[in-house]
């Protein structure tokens, strides 16, 4: 953890004294101190109260007959003060019944702290049910791991989180109260000191949040992020989400490790022997650890090996080799030699297994120390939420998906290595795939690869989203987008690494930048291309299918649904794929992709679409409307006006919407490229607007990232040309620009 930020630990404390006070007086002036305890449980019996915490209190007692009374007497001038109290009344023995099969109230009764009254029966309670939590330590650590789980399920994990939930996400406050109480019962080490400063400083969070909102609110969502940053006194929200992701995969990273010695434990003895896995690593234990009498400060690739060992075996490295590792690996020569690189290539080349094994390494600060570049992209996150994950624990999973399409290529190795650094350039100003490509030639030089490597794997970082960005966004039908791929690639090699690398990446990052359709579009783009590399001719402009021609031989009119593929043939006419564009948006389909192809005087557009959200709309209702709309007797534009009325705004500012009008992408159509806010109707709106300017739609690509729309609309005039006056050029961008305001 880095130092810094504001703390407000001495804030707790004061509110903890100054409550402390308050409620003895509260309880003397009830007559309570005999026989009486007043106990603080949850965040006041931790001293950790932030400006919205409740108070927990438990009254307990020894049977006294008026305790009623003196609880009345306690409890209302609190609920007077307006303080959000969660309280109970109870005898010890009462107290220890209740903790034996409720897990939040033995969680707070082993944490309890005395707050006035009698402190014996605070002691007596307190020592009894730390008694039954050792003694059914291993029903109870069930129940605890279950509750984590369920919590991790529900909240995700705070270190990737765009809005992360501080108390129950995966590596918040609660697993580290958790780990506390499996050191209470004996079967593990209390948190370490990383995991305290870690813990406080999301305590700190929680409290300049509570601050910033005026409430007891938990979740760190988007619009609090920069104020929170500032009573912190940190840079921006940026800043504040970095720090907070180190600290939920340092608390997370502890917690994992908990489990393991608690899986220890009751799976009982490890049998003995030390089985050889590689030279000076061996596996004892169930851990992987060094062999007897390496030699460590001789060996700078043993760290590599034993990381190498442990993920191909898919056992954790054992914490105090890692610790070794850390503190004794002699620095890695410049360049590395031969064994070290094939042993980088071992471990991303395990998968899944290789993720855990990187983050052991990561923890102990060994990767900045093999790859300096990777500090700055450390903890990076990445504020777009189709990104599931940190810029480096994006890359680290991004090779372990790619170690699944080895193969697929003919380098696997710098297959391997390309995924796990092709975002590296994140770390810098700038485009980041024009920076990676800089930063990976230098640490391409630095781990040894020849230079034809050198340039094969920056040119894959250039380019790794050639790929599906043009996939998406690009007309895979015109010619000049398959001969300018071809270009761009220059070899069968290059297009197989990205191809694999598009995969990998896509996975990586998550559903809604990777899936089923794109998967086929960047397959189509890949074989049309592999195709002319080896020397065919580029493919020709589309005809007419087989289908297509049946339909259109009826004279128009007509409208097809099957699934997510909507025809609609009708006499061509300026404006007929955004009118019929508007249809679909009416019936909350999200087009994804439109083509036209044309037989004569007849258009055929087939259009790709999913549904919002639910189950797709009856095909007959929507055939029914493209007719209407198609003849003139039904106004869609009223039908959106309502959508976007009671469609929600964004929580968020968003970015100005941009028009950009691509040149050389096309020698039959103008390529207008569109990036807004995605909304309902955003298609028919930019259709109209070039009807307004007088062109037509051949074609689309659309996608939505997130809540970012990336269209890409290929037009005409009405003699059927490009664009070529610069006045119209400019008329159709403001246009455009105007509808989406």
């Amino acid at each position: 953890m880095r130092g810094g930020a504001r703390s407000y630990a001495a804030f707790r404390k004061e509110r903890t004294a100054e409550t402390d006070r308050w409620l003895r007086d509260l309880l003397r002036t009830a007559g309570g101190n005999e026989h009486v305890s007043l106990v603080a449980v949850g965040s006041l019996g931790r001293v950790e109260p932030a400006p919205g915490s409740d108070l927990d209190l438990v009254l307990l007692h020894d049977g006294r007959a008026d305790v009623a009374r003196i609880a009345d007497r306690v409890w209302y001038p609190i609920w007077d003060s307006a303080a959000k109290l969660d309280h109970s009344v109870r005898t010890v023995e009462e107290a220890v019944s209740v903790a034996r099969d409720d897990l939040k109230a033995v969680l707070g009764l082993i944490q309890a702290r005395h707050v006035a009254g009698d402190p014996e029966l605070t002691k007596k309670a307190r020592e009894a049910v730390l008694a039954g939590w050792r003694a059914d330590f291993r029903r109870r650590l069930g129940e605890l791991r279950e509750a984590a789980d369920q919590r991790a399920q529900t909240s995700g994990e705070l270190a990737f989180l765009l809005e992360p939930h501080l108390k129950d996400g995966r590596g918040g406050l609660r697993d580290v109260q958790a780990m506390q109480a499996v050191a209470a019962a004996w079967v593990a080490s209390a948190p370490g000191p990383r995991v305290r400063e870690a813990y406080e400083f999301i305590l700190d969070v929680r409290h300049a949040l509570h601050l910033v909102t005026a409430r007891g609110a938990d979740r760190l969502v988007l619009q609090e992020q920069d104020a929170v940053a500032g009573m912190l006194g940190l840079l921006d929200a940026e800043a504040l989400m970095r720090r907070l992701a180190e600290a939920g995969r340092t608390v997370s990273h502890a917690f994992d490790g908990t489990w393991r010695t608690v899986d220890k434990l009751l799976s009982g003895p490890a049998p003995r022997g030390r089985r050889p896995l590689a030279d000076g690593v061996v596996e004892q234990g169930g851990e992987v650890v060094l062999a007897r009498g390496v030699n460590v400060r001789k060996d700078p690739v043993l760290v590599l090996r034993a990381a190498a060992a442990a993920a191909e075996s898919g056992l954790p490295l054992a914490p105090a080799t890692v610790s070794v590792l850390a503190a004794q690996s002699p620095p890695m020569p410049v360049p590395w030699p031969e064994e070290a690189r094939d042993a980088l290539v071992s471990v991303l080349g395990a998968g899944r297994a290789a993720v855990p094994v990187w983050e052991e390494l990561d923890q102990a600060g060994i990767l900045v120390k093999l790859l300096p570049d990777w500090e700055r992209v450390r903890h990076r996150p990445q504020r777009n939420p189709i990104h599931r994950f940190t810029v480096d624990r994006h890359l680290i999973e991004a090779a372990a998906n790619a170690a699944g399409h080895t193969r697929e290529v003919s380098r696997p190795d710098l297959l391997l290595i390309a995924a796990l650094l092709h975002d590296v350039g994140k770390g810098w100003p700038g485009d980041h795939s024009t920076t990676g490509a800089v930063v990976v030639r230098d640490i391409a030089t630095r781990i040894g690869l020849p230079p034809q490597d050198v340039e094969t794997l920056a040119s894959v970082v250039r380019h790794h989203l050639l790929l599906p960005e043009t996939a998406t966004r690009r007309d895979l039908d015109d010619p000049v987008t398959i001969e300018k791929v071809a270009a761009t690639v220059g070899s069968r090699e290059v297009l197989d690494l990205l191809a694999a690398l598009a995969v990998a990446d896509g996975n990586a990052t998550g559903p809604a930048a990777w899936n089923s359709w794109k998967a086929g579009l960047v397959a189509d783009l890949v074989r049309r291309v592999r195709s002319v590399l080896a020397g065919a001719p580029p493919p020709r402009p589309p005809v007419l299918s087989e289908r297509q021609a049946a339909l259109a031989r009826h004279g128009g009119g007509a409208v097809r649904v099957n699934g997510g593929a909507v025809t609609v043939v009708a006499p061509d006419r300026a404006g007929l794929l955004w009118s019929a564009a508007g249809v679909l948006a009416a019936h909350r389909l999200i087009v994804r992709s439109a083509s036209a192809a044309f037989a004569g005087s007849t258009a055929v557009i087939e259009f790709s679409v999913i549904p919002e959200y639910g189950s797709p709309p009856d095909p007959a209702t929507l055939e029914s409307d493209l007719r209407l709309v198609l003849a003139g007797r039904l106004d869609i534009e009223q039908r959106l006006a309502r959508r976007a009325r009671s469609a929600r705004p964004s929580r968020v500012p968003v970015a100005p919407p941009r028009v950009t009008l691509v040149d050389d992408a096309s020698a039959t159509a103008t390529v207008v490229e569109v990036r807004a806010h995605d909304r309902p109707g955003l298609l028919w709106r930019i259709g109209r607007a070039f009807g307004d300017c007088g062109l037509d739609v051949r074609a689309a690509r659309v996608e939505t990232l997130g809540a970012e729309a990336v269209d890409v609309f290929y037009v005409v005039d009405r003699a059927g040309r490009p664009l070529g006056d610069d006045a119209q050029r400019s008329l159709v961008r403001d246009q455009v620009l105007a509808a989406l305001r």
